[in-house]
């Protein structure tokens, strides 16, 4: 179990968040035990053989709100039992109530996971005094636990302002948050003052590692359609950082970003929200590292369209992790 807690300092280098792999007829309604347990103990193994420095996992690509109670704890331990301790592994307790979170958190520290990705409860959008509460609530009942604040505005309701950032930042068990844009990045560091370690996607990483300095570590789904891709840029803009000279990242940026075009359906998160499953794991499968699988239900109808650019986006990812391992 994560008795020791984590610092801001101990989150390093490229976390990748997974998918649950899903059975083949995980879309039918009637379905049980959908987890893919062997992909998932392949896919942890082979993200740390690749050299991925930690996993986050259950979120709303994770499929934490339409998968049951058992798939969890059935996940949860593959994911703590493939990794063996090698890197931390955060998994998504995040319920609609603070009491089933807290059951739930429990459960996941006593299988043996390092920490939470920890969202907020999904129905009423909360205010900001609700917001901060639910995190203090969490950590008071579950200690031990790291916490990995889950800040997606679109799925939580919630704009995770400034000060609610500076409350949070009091809370010892909050270490890290996947984080998502780089608008309010300087004002957010500002209040939590060191004491959280934001995540940007990869897709941002380049641009907030040049903001700030305290920015040297990232999460990336892209991950699981090449890990080769996010430690190269893990390892680009460390290098950059160490001399100074940012032309390569800068580089592999250019090389990175042409990815992500086709993956937001007429260039909107607001639309990729309603569709993030789906679309997540249409990426991840066309990728071919690993079978994500399909989507449970009730997310798994959406636009051909919009799946067919999620695909391109996962080819062109894995493109160009090949085109990277030719370069060795």
């Amino acid at each position: 179990m994560a008795r020791t807690l984590l610092s801001p300092g101990d989150v390093k280098g490229g976390w990748a968040i997974i998918p649950t792999p899903a059975k083949d007829d995980a879309s039918d309604w009637r379905a049980t035990k959908t987890v893919d347990i062997d992909e998932t103990a392949r896919v942890v193994n082979g993200l740390i053989d690749a050299g991925i420095d930690g996993i986050l996992s259950m979120g709303t690509l994770g499929e934490a709100a339409t998968m049951t109670h058992d798939e969890k704890l059935d996940f949860m331990k593959a994911l703590v039992d493939a990794a063996a301790g090698r890197v931390p592994i955060f998994v998504g307790t995040t319920c609609i109530n603070t009491r089933d979170t807290v059951a739930l958190t429990r459960q996941a520290l006593n299988i043996g996971a390092d920490g939470t990705m920890l969202g907020l409860p999904m129905w009423c959008a909360p205010s900001r005094d609700v917001a901060v509460q639910f995190y203090k609530d969490v950590a008071e009942a579950v200690p031990e636990m790291n916490i990995a604040i889950y800040a997606n505005p679109e799925a939580f309701k919630f704009d995770f302002p400034q000060p609610f950032w500076a409350q949070v930042a009091e809370i010892p068990q909050v270490v890290t948050a996947k984080y998502i844009g780089v608008g309010n990045l300087l004002g957010d560091l500002a209040a939590i003052r060191g004491r959280i370690k934001l995540l940007p996607i990869d897709f941002d990483y380049y641009a907030a590692a040049r903001m700030d300095d305290s920015i040297d570590a990232f999460w990336s789904s892209g991950a699981v359609c090449h890990p080769l891709v996010t430690t190269t840029l893990r390892d680009v803009v460390a290098a950059a950082r160490t001399s100074g000279d940012w032309g390569a990242a800068r580089a592999f940026q250019a090389r990175l970003g042409p990815t992500a075009a086709t993956l937001f359906p007429n260039g909107s998160f607001k639309e990729f929200s309603t569709f993030n499953i789906p679309l997540e794991k249409a990426r991840m499968n066309a990728g071919g590292w690993m079978k994500a699988g399909p989507v449970r239900p009730p997310y798994h109808l959406c636009p051909e369209p919009y799946l067919e650019g999620a695909r391109k986006s996962g080819q062109m990812w894995a493109d160009l992790g090949r085109a990277l391992e030719a370069q060795d």
